[in-house]
């Protein structure tokens, strides 16, 4: 098993002040599995004519190395989310019904609650606010929205499911396996809105009962057509 080490308490108290009692719990597990439906839809409908998405390798926003990588990982895959849920709840689309409302507004919420609980963890180590390109996504058309957040979704739990156990800090580890108990949820949920039964199919649980994992670097190529800002990620640990 790999060892751990721990922090002081106050990371922990400053993460409890951003609210993580609302989170949900659960256990990180590395899995096998890659989300191919998942990655090829993520291309289809961030491709833009204007660019092929960030330099992940150069003169971009460095994310660390080891852990301090890992968590700008995650924080820049919560900033997109964030992102992409302001923009539903600020553009409904046609015949969204006032229970949707309610629910996209939560997990907007929720999404920026994840957001800020890792630029605190961070401090003056986080990256930048990102830019992102969300020209793909047709906010008027529910089919488009709940689309791209079942996109979102999925990817955002095979991503800390995949990058779990490369984490060292077992406060860190802590937060994320809060984090993505709560994102499994959303995607349950969105699944839920598309076709109802099929939040827990057999394409986000493979045959041994367990979440699908993405290692980072599959998840960055997936996530790349949505980011503008040019990212420098060569010391972020995956496999």
């Amino acid at each position: 098993m790999k060892e751990t080490t721990s922090t002081s308490g106050s990371f922990i108290k400053e993460r409890d002040l951003h609210g993580s009692e609302r989170l949900g719990r659960r256990h990180f597990l590395k899995v096998a599995g890659v989300g191919t439906a998942g990655i090829a839809l993520l291309g289809m409908i961030g491709c833009d004519k204007d660019g092929d998405g960030p330099d992940m390798e150069g003169d971009g926003l460095y994310f660390g190395s080891g852990d301090i990588a890992i968590l700008n990982y995650a924080y820049a895959l919560e900033q997109l989310e964030a992102a992409f849920y302001i923009e539903v709840a600020n553009k409904p689309y046609g015949g969204m019904s006032d229970w949707e409302k309610i629910l996209f507004m939560d997990i907007r919420d929720h999404e920026i609650a994840h957001r800020e609980l890792f630029k605190a963890a961070l401090g003056n180590k986080a990256i930048a606010t990102l830019e992102f390109n969300l020209s793909g996504v047709n906010f008027s058309s529910r089919e488009s929205v709940l689309a791209t957040a079942k996109t979102f979704e999925d990817l955002g739990v095979s991503a800390y499911n995949g990058a779990g156990w490369l984490i060292k800090n077992e406060a860190y580890l802590l937060l994320a396996g809060k984090i993505v108990s709560v994102e499994a949820r959303h995607a349950a949920l969105v699944r839920d809105l598309i076709d109802n039964g099929t939040f827990a199919n057999d394409e986000v649980i493979g045959n041994n009962g367990l979440d699908v994992a993405m290692s980072p670097t599959l998840v960055l190529q997936a996530a790349a057509p949505f980011v503008k800002s040019k990212i420098d990620v060569r010391d972020l640990p995956t496999y």
